[in-house]
Order: structure tokens, then C-alpha cells, then sequence
């Protein structure tokens, strides 16, 4: 898969080629030691819990850890679940504003995820929910273990496409934007040759919440 750069206040982005989707990728966003700092003290201090789903009329625990935080007001609902924000801790108030000046975007909530090890995942899906807007911009940082990410085009005519992967390294800025979430799923999967852990967040605006910034 072949790439464009573009410089940026993230740096030099890779964009990936995928039609009517915006998907660009800094893989050295963060120094090395500032994300070993990064990671330890967000492992720490994140209250981390299981977040139950209802997926197929039954609720199932998600397999990793996760944990919604964000602005007042600023509730999320995705697998028919409604999650309620907890305070922003000052470490991700600080990388909030950095990474919304490397994405040029407006952030007001971010969803934390630990997996814990290789075994850890999340399914096919696609940020779309209405609170997001119909063009949400979604900024992913990566810390820890290198994991594989991909996208694929929703299925069209019954004819599924094939994936697009991309590994994501320790330190590493994603941004998707445009028609992304409306024309593709991501997903990150299993891993056997994984044993050690990675937190991922994702920032995002949640439409509707009170904003508490000037």
C-alpha cells in the first residue's frame, strides 16, 4: 500500500489511499520516553473496568478494558449501551490540546482502552453513532505494545472487501475524518504473538454536550 506525506503540526503524516475515506497516520507522534511516561502513568491512573455490551439481544463483557471520559454532558451510547463521562485526569487534558492542534480538530471526550494482552480485541464497527455527527473526526493515540489495525469498506451488494492493514507503533497518531466512518469499519484483531499490553484512545466531540472551554 503505497502512501502520500504531507507535513503537519503532527509532523509527517502518512495518508492512507483509500477512497471517499480521509485516513492519515504520524507513527512517531510522540518521543519514545515521553511515551514510556505516557503509558505507565495512564495505566496507573485510569480507572479501568469491564464495560458490558448488548450485542444480539443479550449483554456480553467487551474483551478488554475500557473506560469513557470526557466533558459534562458528553454521554456516549455504542453497542446499545449508555456510558456516562468520568473527569478528565490532567495527563489527557494536556494531550487533549496536542492532539487537537496535530489534527486541527475539537475534542471534548475520549474513549480509553487497555488491552491487555494479545487476546484482547475489538470487532468489526464504525464510530457513526448520531451524537458523533455525520462527519466526526476520530483521533486515535496508540501507546505500548504494536498492534495490527484495519479497515474495510462496508459491504456493498452483499460483496465484502478485503481489508486494508496498517500496525500501529508505540507513540503513533491516527486520524480519521470525512466519509471514513460512513464508508468503512475498523477493527483490531487477535493477536497470538502479543503478550504485552496496549492502551489506545480515541478522541472525540460528542454533539450536545455543554462545553466548558472558551
Amino acid at each position: 500500500m503505497s502512501v502520500t506525506l504531507l507535513e503537519s503540526a503532527a509532523g509527517s503524516w502518512q495518508v492512507l489511499p483509500l477512497a471517499d475515506a480521509d485516513v492519515r497516520f504520524a507513527a512517531r507522534w510522540l518521543a519514545p520516553l515521553e511515551a514510556d511516561a505516557l503509558f505507565d502513568a495512564l495505566l496507573r491512573e485510569i480507572p479501568w473496568e469491564r464495560h458490558r455490551l448488548r450485542m444480539f439481544g443479550r449483554y456480553i463483557e467487551a474483551p478488554r478494558l475500557s473506560c469513557w471520559i470526557g466533558d459534562p454532558g458528553a454521554a456516549y451510547t455504542y453497542s446499545n449501551s449508555r456510558f456516562e463521562p468520568r473527569p478528565w485526569p490532567p495527563l489527557l487534558l494536556s494531550l487533549r490540546e496536542r492532539v487537537e492542534e496535530g489534527c486541527d480538530a475539537r475534542f471534548n471526550s475520549v474513549l480509553a482502552n487497555l488491552y491487555r494482552d494479545g487476546g484482547d480485541s475489538m470487532g468489526w464497527h464504525s464510530d457513526d453513532e448520531p451524537e458523533l455527527g455525520s462527519q466526526p473526526i476520530i483521533a486515535s493515540v496508540s501507546l505500548g505494545a504494536e498492534r495490527r489495525f484495519r479497515l474495510r469498506r462496508r459491504t456493498v451488494r452483499g460483496v465484502r472487501a478485503k481489508p486494508v492493514g496498517l500496525s500501529l507503533p508505540h507513540g503513533s497518531l491516527l486520524c480519521m475524518a470525512g466519509d471514513t466512518q460512513r464508508c468503512y469499519q475498523h477493527d483490531l484483531p487477535k493477536s497470538a504473538d502479543v503478550s504485552a499490553a496496549r492502551i489506545n484512545l480515541t478522541f472525540r466531540l460528542i454533539h450536545g454536550a455543554a462545553p466548558c472551554r472558551p
